[in-house]
């Protein structure tokens, strides 16, 4: 009952906050182009290493953020489900995992992992959990039902108070199935829901409404940096050669969701 609650409550202030925004945010980013994959597929020791490999190369995925949109066509609900399952594996969701679970440890958060390395390590799996918890329900089963598109669309040509603007609208906007214009209720309950099933395994004194609340809101804070590092992303790895791979095809500047 709580869940549905919450989730009702995330629903209201989504509707209210996507009607709100900006007249250039009222139209979803031009689909890209069709992209050819590769025909050949890197060598590797690790079979299920491979896999993974083989699926991100085929579908042009990025190595760091595998929902940046290489092309316009519609996902199916195997190609959602593949998705969330590469964005829980991705080097960024490691990465944020690890930086949550050092902030955790500097200010004891949550409170019931107390010190030391295991309670580092309880933090990190903590935070990859609840990450993977949000793919799941966010960008496979909610994205699947509600027929929303998961992906991020990069635009060129933004200033970076527009690319600020764009990373807050795409919490609340998103693109259907079909390339309309809707509120992103599979983006804004999914990791609701997360926070609600990391309740089963969250420390006893951190399962209360508040605790909840702080870690959905903290959900959303990482979700718009992390749209914002998004926006920027094919930019920055292709002047520093971060990762080796291929950089998104982008909509019209023009076009915002």
């Amino acid at each position: 009952m709580l869940r549905l609650i919450l989730a009702a409550i995330a629903c209201l202030l989504v509707c209210n906050g996507g009607q709100a925004q900006q007249s250039r945010f009222d139209s979803l980013p031009d689909a890209p182009s069709q992209t050819q994959a590769p025909t050949t597929t890197p060598q590797t020791a690790n079979p299920i290493q491979g896999g993974v490999e083989i699926f991100k190369l085929l579908q042009q995925k990025s190595l760091v953020f595998p929902d940046l949109a290489t092309n316009g066509g519609q996902l199916s609900s195997r190609q959602k489900f593949e998705l969330a399952a590469n964005n829980s594996i991705a080097l960024s969701t490691i990465g944020a995992a690890a930086i949550g679970a050092a902030y955790g440890q500097a200010i004891n958060s949550p409170s019931g992992y107390h010190q030391g390395a295991e309670g580092y390590g309880k933090r990190f799996g903590a935070d990859m959990a609840r990450a993977t918890s949000d793919n799941m329900f966010g960008t496979f089963l909610l994205a699947s039902a509600l027929h929303q598109d998961p992906r991020f669309y990069v635009k060129k040509n933004l200033s970076f108070k527009q690319s600020l603007e764009y990373a807050a609208v795409r919490l609340f906007i998103t693109r259907s199935d079909s390339g309309e214009r809707e509120v992103n209720y599979s983006g804004l309950i999914g990791p609701l829901m997360g926070e609600g099933l990391a309740n089963a395994y969250y420390p006893d004194e951190n399962r209360t409404v508040g605790s909840t609340f702080t870690r959905y809101a903290s959900d959303l804070g990482w979700k718009f940096g992390g749209n914002l590092l998004r926006q920027y992303w094919p930019s920055i790895n292709r002047r520093l050669r971060l990762v080796p791979e291929s950089s998104p095809t982008s909509g019209a500047a023009g076009n915002n969701p």
